[in-house]
């Protein structure tokens, strides 16, 4: 009985690891040098319909949403540091052409960067976190299309990158903990409505995989995220999202399928986004990062856990998947060019 639990414990450790930004919660990985904020803002409980009054003049989806910037409250980890590397990317590919070399990139340049899980979860209210210095694999993701977005609209400021940060990472942009998108299904949806990336479903082969959700996760775990502890509101409003998400299905590549093929190379492009599908229960998917291509095959992007910093993976994705049984395939997002 008693290993039994230690069983039963291990994997809810590891199921809030695979959900939470793929990393191990720790209380002392991450210190907030500063907090900048021009007014306070409560965590929402609802849904804003309020439009977004961007300071420029930017018509893409991501200006139609739901707070004018002035009032996100936002945490800054090493501000000085981080607007300095922004900007220097920013910069150094003003002039590049939207495609997916940008893409790749700017995920080059944020290589080397420490893993640290659970970078997100440093305030008792919920704020746009803004650090470049410590990324997890969903962190790394959202980062890099955040620059992609500020380059390819013509913005080069810090503020720009973290506007286009919190309009990829919450629901309408609206700072809160239950429109944050904790599952990569919401994620992908709510930034295809947004205009900034489309999932990709066809052709079959090689997507002959069916991935039908079955999401609850969080909801049915409270207890293991502290700010859905004694919030009850809250936990049904992460709960609506799972229900909402439960029951769809999406075409996936199955993991045997992932060899370095014509048909694959053709399928997958470069700069793609992979979201590693996953056997757990409860769960989407467990891992994602970014697709290069190599002479060897299919690698991925990605802040790394085992390597404990953002790498180029060395092994081939197909290699790097057949050490992780629970991982079940791949489904593929790509960032939009125009």
């Amino acid at each position: 009985m008693k290993n039994k639990n230690i069983m039963t414990t291990t994997f809810l450790s590891l199921a809030v690891v695979l959900l939470t930004q793929c990393g191990i919660p720790s209380a002392n990985s991450v210190k907030p040098q500063s907090q900048h904020n021009a007014n306070t803002q409560q965590d929402s409980l609802q849904h804003s319909s309020l439009q977004l009054k961007s300071k420029t003049a930017d018509k893409s989806a991501s200006d139609s949403s739901a707070y004018d910037r002035s009032t996100v409250s936002i945490t800054y980890y090493n501000k000085v540091k981080d607007q300095a590397r922004i900007e220097q990317i920013i910069n150094k590919y003003a002039k590049h052409t939207a495609d997916p070399a940008l893409i790749i990139a700017i995920a080059r340049e944020l290589r080397g960067i420490p893993y640290v899980a659970k970078t997100l979860e440093v305030n008792k209210q919920e704020k746009l976190v803004v650090n470049l210095s410590q990324l997890d694999c969903t962190t790394y993701v959202e980062n890099v299309l955040a620059i992609y977005l500020c380059i390819k609209n013509g913005k080069t400021s810090f503020d720009d990158y973290a506007h286009y940060l919190r309009m990829v990472r919450y629901q309408n942009g609206e700072v809160s903990y239950p429109a944050r998108q904790h599952y990569f299904t919401d994620w992908i949806y709510e930034n295809t409505q947004k205009g900034f990336v489309e999932e990709i479903q066809s052709p079959n082969p090689p997507f002959t995989a069916i991935q039908t959700l079955r999401i609850d996760f969080m909801s049915t775990h409270a207890s293991l995220y502290p700010m859905l502890k004694d919030n009850p509101q809250m936990i049904e409003r992460i709960a609506k999202t799972e229900q909402l998400l439960s029951g769809k299905k999406f075409s996936y590549i199955p993991k045997s399928a992932i060899h370095d093929t014509k048909l694959l190379r053709s399928t997958i492009h470069n700069g793609d986004i992979i979201a590693i599908t996953t056997s757990k229960a409860g769960l989407d998917t467990s891992h994602i990062g970014i697709a290069v291509w190599l002479k060897d095959g299919l690698h991925m992007l990605n802040a790394s856990q085992i390597h404990k910093k953002v790498v180029e993976e060395p092994m081939t994705l197909y290699q790097y998947m057949q050490k992780h049984p629970s991982q079940t395939g791949i489904r593929i997002v790509r960032v939009k060019t125009k």
